[in-house]
């Protein structure tokens, strides 16, 4: 399904022309609904909306429903594109998209060629984007034009029984029933905005640490949208010269609007290897990562492609404990160990305190080529060469059933850690470990607002170490 319009060759000239920064790409959506609801109640010529119109749709299914459980039905999804970026990011966007379950379009910046036809179900439909120089913002944040026009295009379809609409691009990776989780937390009939900071520093510095990040994807809630169109003008003017991202939170800061930060959206404002930060993920539910394009794969030996697709497959058994990480110890050899759950799998042959484990090792890179640290937004860990303080690391291989219907997840050595043996009285070498299996229940979602416990499961000299998640014991120590 599409809706055709044309943009003329100059036009698109010039966003060909555009720089596209990932820093200034990924910023800008957070601002787009400002200017959403701008040319949504005014027309080109100044001429108003009647309101009662335009909201007639929304407002009707949502009083109808409004005491119901928020579910994947009432959201709403924004993924702008376009077509050259299309190409090798559909992947992506594929690999979370419900068909015939998730709402919303790809929004492309012209219509389909003949390589992209027919139109695959396993993508989102797809909507072109209107002649976005008759778009209130254009040409003064021209980088927001297109987006601007995607939002006003969901309008206009008038999909009904929308409580929340999210915004992302075509590299952000979504799993949806742990939005739906949190957005539940949330009243979707009073201002609520949604969203997540910036992992390194220097972002938030640039534009506002009270802000979300728009790569990352973020929700807004209708009734927000309805109050922030009668003063946008204003608005724009006085903030004029922001960045979208700051814009936004001006504007919405000035009607009395803060954002509520949840640490499971992911800009990943962070380059080379992020195994360090998805092996100790806060103690949050997993909502979404971005900027796979600048990131090394997850997975070794597995392209990004193959490596979404692999992380997913985790995802579609239980979502709930994506990235969860749990730490428990086998006293008798003296070894931590530390479940990323999906994702990987790490062997400390010392007793280290859940307080230290929890802090992520930096593997990663801060956004900023050139900058002073602290560079991140949390604490982290120093890799070391220190036996006792390397991890022996194991990565997501598989996930089945059991017949007695637990959820296993297997997960196989990387490859060898090339160090001695802690000295440390008491430790044990864990480089005859090659593959650890994890045992998690079936059909029980993890509350967010909890960790969960486990129990290692290991015979001295065999190559397979046991995990079995359970509730943790009132007042019990993790160290």
């Amino acid at each position: 399904m599409s809706s055709k319009s044309t943009i003329p060759n100059t036009l698109q000239q010039k966003f060909q022309e555009l720089p596209t920064p990932s820093l200034f790409k990924s910023i800008a959506i957070n601002g787009l609904i400002l200017f959403v609801f701008y040319e949504f109640f005014f027309h080109s010529d100044n001429r108003p909306l009647d309101l009662s119109l335009s909201f007639a749709k929304s407002s009707d299914c949502r009083n109808s429903t409004t005491n119901s459980p928020t579910n994947l039905s009432h959201i709403g999804f924004i993924v702008i594109g376009s077509l050259n970026s299309w190409k090798h990011r559909k992947a992506y966007t594929e690999s979370w998209w419900r068909p015939n379950v998730t709402r919303g379009y790809v929004f492309l910046d012209k219509e389909p060629t003949q390589e992209f036809l027919p139109w695959p179900s396993t993508s989102p439909p797809y909507q072109i984007n209107y002649d976005v120089t008759k778009l209130r913002p254009y040409p003064k944040i021209v980088s927001s034009a297109r987006m601007v026009d995607s939002i006003l295009h969901m309008y206009r379809v008038g999909y009904k029984g929308l409580r929340w609409l999210i915004m992302c691009d075509d590299d952000t990776l979504f799993f949806v029933d742990n939005l739906v989780e949190v957005l539940q937390k949330y009243d979707h009939t009073k201002y609520i905005y949604v969203g997540g900071n910036s992992e390194s520093i220097k972002p938030n510095a640039r534009c506002s640490f009270d802000m979300g990040f728009g790569g990352a994807g973020y929700a807004l809630s209708y009734p927000l949208g309805e109050a922030l169109s009668k003063k946008l003008h204003d608005c724009i003017e006085r903030y004029s010269w922001y960045l979208s991202d700051h814009l936004a939170q001006s504007c919405l800061a000035d009607i009395g609007v803060s954002p509520n930060l949840e640490k499971g959206f992911h800009q990943i404002d962070l380059r080379n290897d992020i195994s360090g930060l998805l092996s100790s993920h806060p103690q949050s539910p997993l909502l979404s990562l971005h900027h796979f394009d600048v990131i090394d794969p997850l997975f070794p030996s597995k392209d990004r492609y193959e490596s979404i697709q692999h992380l997913m497959k985790a995802a579609k058994f239980d979502q709930s404990r994506m990235l969860q990480q749990t730490i428990c110890y086998q006293r008798e050899t003296n070894w931590s160990f530390s479940v990323s759950w999906g994702y990987s799998t790490h062997i400390y042959e010392s007793i280290i305190p859940r307080s230290i484990l929890r802090k992520p090792l930096e593997t990663f890179r801060p956004w900023d080529r050139i900058s002073r640290p602290p560079h991140f937004m949390f604490n982290t860990r120093w890799p070391t060469n220190n036996s006792c303080e390397t991890p022996h690391v194991f990565f997501f291989k598989s996930v089945e059933y059991t017949p007695d219907n637990q959820v296993l997840t297997t997960y196989v050595r990387s490859s060898p850690r090339n160090l001695p043996p802690c000295s440390a009285t008491g430790s044990h070498s864990a480089d005859p470990i090659s593959r650890i299996q994890v045992f998690s229940p079936s059909g029980t979602r993890k509350r967010y607002e909890v960790i969960e416990c486990c129990d290692v499961e290991y015979e001295v000299e065999t190559n397979v170490a046991g995990v079995k998640m359970r509730s943790c014991m009132k007042d019990e120590v993790i160290a």
